[in-house]
């Protein structure tokens, strides 16, 4: 199973490539922590707000850069039309333009950090900044040992989630720890569908993803546990007071999850027709964050 596939224009290889749905991932962890400091305090500082989220989209696009870099140094990507290294032919470039994007990026965070006279919250994203690295930069390449979703669900679950939480209360609380998982885990089951149609391409890179080591069958059994779980965590953290009642309003992107499992279970083994998947993913991550975000909120 390989990633090769009929030519597509140029204009959808740009696409795929920036993945602009990818940016998801920044929105709805400060959404989620900033949606819980409202519902504790009743009031939410609009510039800080901002700020960080145009730092964390800046902070996601450097990470997006940097992994197709990283990956041209493996030849992970020799299959992968749509990386931005192989579109512009010019991997430097990617690499000085991601460092901007990480400068500006840390900057924001800076500014929040000044105006607060607190360095909690650059503390955490730099932790998180540095957890993006390892994923795939060297000479850690965790990601390439089968632990970027672990990676993953840090990064954007706790970290991230306490950061935009602290960034508006600088308070510490339980409810954006039991929110936090839940972001991270539907975090995580984006990375964890993105390697379903790769899998050939993965293992001659000595890259051992979950599905490398598990295989795509065992993978697609795998997945509405993993989902399964991630709703039945809600109900548990409602149960123990946790997270208000609100948070169940999330059950409504319930069919995401199970269309996502039963489109992967369908097609775990056609990469052509399984690698949509990791958007499916990403749909399921939006609406399920946006609806605990709301749900928190009345």
């Amino acid at each position: 199973m390989t990633t090769k596939s009929l030519p597509i224009s140029t204009k959808k290889l740009w696409f795929a490539a920036l993945k602009p749905p990818m940016y998801s991932v920044a929105v709805i962890p400060i959404w989620v922590g900033s949606a819980i400091a409202w519902s504790e305090q009743q009031q939410l500082n609009s510039s800080i707000f901002w700020t960080f989220l145009s730092a964390a989209i800046l902070i996601i696009a450097w990470l997006n850069l940097t992994n197709d870099v990283f990956d041209a140094d493996t030849g992970i990507d020799v299959n992968k039309p749509h990386s931005l290294v192989n579109l512009t032919g010019n991997q430097s470039l990617i690499f000085w333009l991601a460092n901007g994007f990480l400068g500006l990026g840390c900057l924001g965070v800076l500014a929040i950090a000044w105006w607060q006279q607190d360095m909690t919250v650059l503390a955490l994203i730099l932790l998180s900044c540095f957890l993006g690295y390892t994923y795939q930069g060297p000479p850690f390449r965790l990601g390439y040992q089968g632990l970027g979703e672990i990676i993953c669900f840090v990064t954007f679950g706790p970290l991230a989630v306490f950061a935009a939480y602290y960034s508006q209360t600088q308070t510490w609380s339980t409810q954006p720890l039991a929110a936090s998982t839940i972001i991270g885990l539907t975090t995580s089951l984006i990375l964890f569908c993105s390697h379903f149609h790769q899998v050939e391409d993965d293992l001659a890179a000595g890259k051992r993803s979950p599905i490398a080591r598990l295989g795509t069958a065992r993978g697609a059994r795998l997945l509405p546990w993993l989902c399964g779980g991630t709703f039945a965590l809600i109900v548990i953290f409602v149960l123990l007071n946790l997270l208000e009642d609100g948070a169940l309003l999330i059950g409504v992107s319930l069919p995401l999850a199970i269309h996502l499992c039963r489109h992967v279970w369908r097609f775990h083994d056609q990469p052509d027709k399984v690698k949509n998947c990791k958007f499916i993913a990403v749909g399921l991550h939006f609406a399920s964050g946006l609806l605990l975000g709301i749900g928190l909120l009345t």
